[in-house]
């Protein structure tokens, strides 16, 4: 379990409160799925990852708050295979960190990812497992890493006071650190990372958009982050732009990259409507990956611009993308879980146009039309049951959805 703090809540995207007349719509996603891109939000829930960071794990600041003792360790002998699976590794006890002392020169045995052939971080010292192993678990270390776990702030501190010291540590020369502070960040809400926009901006994000050497699975923050920066109209004395995310994203037109989502992201954080509007004019229909980036671009400007964009227009960009066969079903799912009744003839429209062949698209088409309150789709509704009722009927079960009277 994190800490009892903000950075529990992680992205918020749970969406309005849903009335009771759609309230199925969260066993029809569930059946259907939003995508690997938004594979960890659920409805009523909080995903603990930013929508762009990719999987995100507990920092090292959450696990040496949780543990009972943080400490430092030295191998005491080699890395052994468990019956279950995993390797243990015993460690002799060196100093403190933070918590409960141990005693000098004690003797633990810890889980790790990998053999350790020195210095560790030590993170346990709780009762153990129900199959018996002991509670610690261990983290190859050396001086820096030991000195970044012991200097981080505490967990329980606003997570916009903390984003400032992670920030620095952005691409950090060890390896270990910049993947940490990376994950604080995908921890972080959305509001505490625009309130750290001043230690972003002393960042070279716009290089590292360009750069071969950073790894591609933080790009989609760096450019979150680009665009929170540019819109604050930070630094001082030469604000940021939005151009290097467009040039990135031109530079994208013929080669997939990941975090490409992120990008779109930051960008409609810059530019807002004139933002979305671009991105809309450049998307193109042979470039499906893309289309999926877009919708879950959208997605978070649903959950997060709503202040800069108007929710209407989001809306009138999502029921563009619904008529892909790439992106429709998703897309419809979006439509209802955004209200998006104007556009109920259009997704009527889909069932012929797209889910002839894909039951995907039967199902969210159904989903939709069930949970819409508008006269027009209990219309839809019976017109389908009368042209195509079994199929209709076989959509609206696989969606667990009640069949409407």
């Amino acid at each position: 379990m994190p800490p009892p703090n903000d950075v529990a809540t992680g992205w918020m995207m749970p969406g309005p409160p849903a009335p009771r007349s759609v309230a199925p719509i969260g066993h029809m996603k569930r059946c259907l799925g939003w995508g690997a891109v938004w594979a960890t939000v659920v409805v009523g829930g909080a995903a603990l990852a930013c929508p762009f960071c990719g999987t995100v794990g507990p920092t090292l600041a959450m696990r040496r708050d949780a543990a009972p003792t943080t400490a430092v360790g030295s191998a005491a002998g080699p890395a052994l295979e468990t019956p279950a699976g995993g390797q243990m590794q015993p460690f002799t006890v060196g100093g403190l960190i933070r918590g409960r002392p141990l005693p000098d020169e004690a003797r633990v045995t810890a889980r790790v990812p990998a053999p350790v052939a020195g210095t560790a971080l030590l993170f346990g010292g709780g009762e153990a497992r129900a199959d018996g192993t002991p509670s610690f678990e261990a983290v190859a270390a050396d001086e820096l890493l030991l000195a970044h776990v012991a200097r981080a702030p505490d967990t329980g501190r606003p997570s916009a006071e903390r984003l400032a010291f992670f920030a620095a540590r952005l691409e950090h020369p060890l390896e270990a650190i910049a993947a940490d502070a990376f994950a604080e960040f995908g921890q972080a809400p959305f509001a505490a990372v625009r309130a750290a926009a001043p230690a972003l901006a002393a960042r070279p994000l716009a290089e590292w958009l360009s750069d071969p050497g950073i790894d591609q699975r933080r790009r989609g923050f760096y450019g979150l982050a680009l665009g929170i920066v540019a819109h604050a109209g930070l630094p001082a004395d030469a604000p940021a732009s939005s151009a290097p995310l467009r040039a990135a994203l031109e530079a994208n037109a013929d080669d997939f990259r990941a975090g490409s989502d992120g990008l779109m992201g930051g960008l409609l954080v810059a530019d807002g409507p004139a933002g979305l509007e671009w991105l809309m004019a450049r998307v193109s229909p042979q470039r499906p990956v893309e289309q999926k980036q877009l919708l879950a671009a959208l997605r978070f400007a649903w959950e997060e611009l709503a202040a800069t964009i108007p929710r209407e227009r989001i809306v009138a960009a999502t029921a563009t993308l619904a008529t892909s066969p790439v992106v429709a079903a998703d897309a419809v799912i979006d439509l209802a879980r955004e209200r998006g009744w104007d556009h109920v003839d259009r997704v009527a429209g889909l069932w012929h146009a797209l889910g002839g062949d894909d039951p995907h698209v039967r199902r969210a088409v159904a989903g939709y039309l069930t949970a819409c309150p508008r006269p027009e789709a209990r219309a839809h509704l019976e017109a389908l049951r009368r042209s195509d009722g079994r199929r209709l009927d076989e959509a609206i079960r696989a969606a667990g959805l009640l069949r409407a009277e």
